[in-house]
């Protein structure tokens, strides 16, 4: 896949071929063939927990100055203001974004998608 970053991906608004197994698990299905897949067949992985982290930057610090640090204490970090920030599952980096005011509460929005290999 290198220098190709055209990917085929399947249309999940479909449903399944009858028969029971989805086209992907079948062992005679013909590579040629276009499946017809559905939503259903990510329904394993729905209730996998998953860890989203979003990094507003870093600080490096010895930890002389880390046990000083008190309530009020700024600490900067390596990005601007209004820079984008990183986007983290699983300690995998997907996408980047900004911080965004929802009501009261604090919210992250996807500027852009990271692809494999991109970083």
């Amino acid at each position: 896949m290198a220098g190709n970053d055209e990917v085929d991906l399947p249309d999940l608004g479909q449903e399944q071929p009858q028969g029971g197994a989805p086209a992907l698990l079948e062992s005679d299905a013909a590579p040629d063939n276009e499946t017809k897949r559905s939503s259903s067949d990510l329904e394993a992985v729905f209730d996998v927990p998953v860890t989203v982290s979003a990094v507003l930057g870093k600080s490096a610090m010895e930890v002389s100055s880390l046990l000083k640090l008190g309530k009020g204490t700024i600490v900067e970090l390596d990005r601007k203001v209004g820079e984008a920030i990183d986007i983290y599952v699983n300690d995998r980096l997907v996408a980047r974004g900004e911080v965004v005011l929802v009501e009261d509460r604090l919210g992250v929005t996807m500027t852009e998608i990271i692809k494999t290999g991109q970083s």
